[in-house]
């Protein structure tokens, strides 16, 4: 097995490169039990009017809590409303502890989302991340013969029960799968990445690498590119600062400081419950009628309200007088 790369950040650091940033969106509820599905759509033309790709049926949009008709929905809803427009899509597969890789599921939710004319990205599940790097590569192999695009995605145990960070070998693997054209890598750690980012330099430039480390959303200063669930908060903001970026514009620095403080607060333990305080944000912009979460799902307090205020000011944001009359989710 190879040594890992020598890192060196600071040469790594690309001014005035155009980031490609995507948003898993979030599934707003009008009620304890019902999507609201107006409020949906409107924050799906909304990031995509921003400049960002959507990522649908993702962690973001309760996925693990779905089921397959609910998905089916979201793609049809989806491949209607953009009409053609590049979208990113999860290929989920539930599973439990030893059980065994249930490659055709994957292979027909793949097949699904690619009709729908979206990017899949593969989620991990137990029976597709146990065993060797062999084993584990040789299941996307099978994976991949049956589509021509896809997405790799390596998730930290923080968020699901089923993710797993792949050793390097395992990452050179995917990279070597001509039809794998990226991957997101939620570690929530910056080694992983900055080795990933130096053999993907090295090994297949072209293959996309997607930050999900809601903790260090700067990882696009260095050469990665994003796929977050923070970025549902403020697609407008995100689209903003990755614009900065590129016109090596030093508002780019105070205005991710102000981003990475919310990411920081949303993403606190249990990390799973940013999807409540997405939800809180949302509605505190006038962009969703409750904060409730999708059943199932973790949620934050009350409390956490006049913290959102404050960070949403400070980031210029208006807030309108209604978003405080509308039911809230959460404990007092």
């Amino acid at each position: 097995m190879s040594s890992p790369p020598k890192i060196d950040p600071l040469s790594m650091l690309q001014p005035g490169r155009t980031i490609r940033g995507a948003s898993a969106i979030l599934l707003p509820m009008s009620d304890q039990t019902t999507i609201d599905w107006e409020a949906w759509e409107a924050h799906l033309i909304r990031t995509v009017e921003a400049g960002l790709t959507p990522a649908v049926n993702m962690d973001t949009g309760y996925i693990n809590l779905l089921g397959v008709p609910l998905e089916d929905e979201i793609l049809q809803r989806t491949q209607s409303i953009l009409g053609g427009k590049l979208f990113i899509a999860g290929a989920f597969v539930r599973d439990e502890p030893g059980a065994a890789f249930h490659g055709a599921h994957y292979a027909s939710r793949m097949e699904a989302i690619a009709r729908a004319g979206g990017l899949p990205i593969v989620f991990q599940s137990f029976g597709l991340t146990t065993g060797s790097s062999d084993e584990i590569l040789s299941r996307y192999e099978q994976l991949a013969r049956g589509c021509d695009r896809f997405l790799g995605f390596e998730l930290t145990t923080d968020l699901a029960r089923f993710g797993k960070v792949y050793d390097l070998e395992t990452f050179r693997g995917l990279l070597k799968i001509r039809q794998c054209v990226g991957a997101k890598h939620s570690s929530f750690h910056r080694l992983p990445e900055f080795e990933r980012l130096v053999i993907r330099n090295r090994e297949r430039p072209d293959f996309i690498l997607y930050t999900g480390n809601d903790l260090a959303i700067d990882m696009v200063m260095y050469g990665s590119d994003y796929l977050l669930g923070l970025s549902t908060f403020a697609p407008d903001l995100f689209a903003l600062r990755d614009r900065y970026w590129a016109g090596n514009d030093a508002r780019f620095f105070e205005l991710n400081d102000q981003l990475q403080y919310l990411g920081a607060f949303a993403f606190r333990h249990p990390g799973a419950a940013y999807k409540h305080t997405a939800a809180q944000f949302l509605k505190l912009r006038g962009w969703a009628r409750t904060d409730f979460t999708y059943p199932g799902s973790p949620t934050r307090p009350a409390t956490d309200l006049p913290v959102l205020e404050e960070i949403a000011k400070s980031m210029g944001l208006e807030i309108p007088s209604t978003a405080h009359s509308a039911h809230a989710g959460g404990i007092a």
